[in-house]
């Protein structure tokens, strides 16, 4: 029931982004003037919670527009309406709904889709990970420098030693492909069907990467903060890769490797 549940929840969300995709609707700004929310990230969000509390009206909720909803339960459902809302604000059909399980502490399932694209990645703790019911697996690329590779930027700058730019400036300086989507649950998820071999990002949200990165470890990739500890999706730091280029990332997220491999 649980399983059938968030699969119903994320697309009954997903059908208000096609209400609205390229129409007319409210938009107004969150922390800063580029930090968006619309009206269908919140009718989205409204539509999930109608499926969730229908079969579970106990479970706890924390959601990225409405917050957290406290309930006496070890289950608790950890839900972004719309990742990637610039995309959709501007009609770019990189975004998604990203819907995680979190159970006893451990995220137990995680569901993203795009609409748009129609690519519904899911993973169920110790049973893989599957794109529209395929299953997936990350790659075996096992060289930093001929990676494709994929992050994301915050929307305020964090001016600290090996921040968003430096490493942004690093890697393309050594003529690794990087690429910004605007959505960090697809990344993961691009990372996890093996398009991408790694993927980092500095401040994150609960929300941003509950679903996406249990989706990467079921398809046998390595997901991590910065520190190489085992992630945790209420800190803001996330390394995901193939796991084959992990360790090397690392190093250069943290200014101990400047992809030279005499200098190392």
């Amino acid at each position: 029931m649980l399983k059938q549940t968030l699969i119903e929840a994320t697309f009954a969300g997903a059908k208000i982004l096609q209400k609205y995709f390229n129409g007319s609707f409210t938009i107004s700004s969150k922390s800063n003037i580029n930090d968006l929310v619309t009206q269908a990230d919140h009718e989205s969000e409204q539509a999930i919670f109608e499926v969730i509390r229908r079969e579970f009206p106990e479970h706890y909720i924390l959601s990225e527009e409405s917050g957290e909803f406290k309930m006496d339960s070890n289950i608790k459902w950890i839900i972004d309406p719309i990742d990637g809302t610039v995309n959709f604000a501007n009609g770019i059909p990189i975004c998604c709904v990203s819907i995680g399980i979190e159970k006893d502490g451990k995220m137990i399932l995680g569901a993203v889709y795009n609409p748009f694209i129609n690519e519904f990645f899911f993973a169920e703790k110790d049973f893989g990970s599957t794109m529209n019911d395929k299953r997936i697996n990350v790659s075996d690329k096992s060289d930093v420098l001929r990676s494709c590779l994929v992050t994301g930027f915050p929307y305020s700058y964090l001016d600290e030693p090996n921040g968003p730019l430096e490493v942004f400036d690093k890697l393309i300086r050594h003529n690794i492909p990087m690429r910004r989507l605007g959505s960090a649950a697809i990344d993961l998820c691009w990372v996890a069907a093996g398009r991408f071999d790694g993927f980092y990002e500095h401040n994150l949200k609960a929300w941003d990467s509950a679903a996406g990165f249990l989706i990467v470890e079921e398809a046998g990739g390595t997901v991590t903060d910065f520190k190489g500890n085992y992630y945790s999706p209420y800190q803001p730091n996330l390394l995901a890769t193939n796991g084959k280029i992990h360790d090397d990332l690392l190093l250069v997220l943290n200014g101990k490797w400047n992809l030279d491999n005499s200098k190392r």
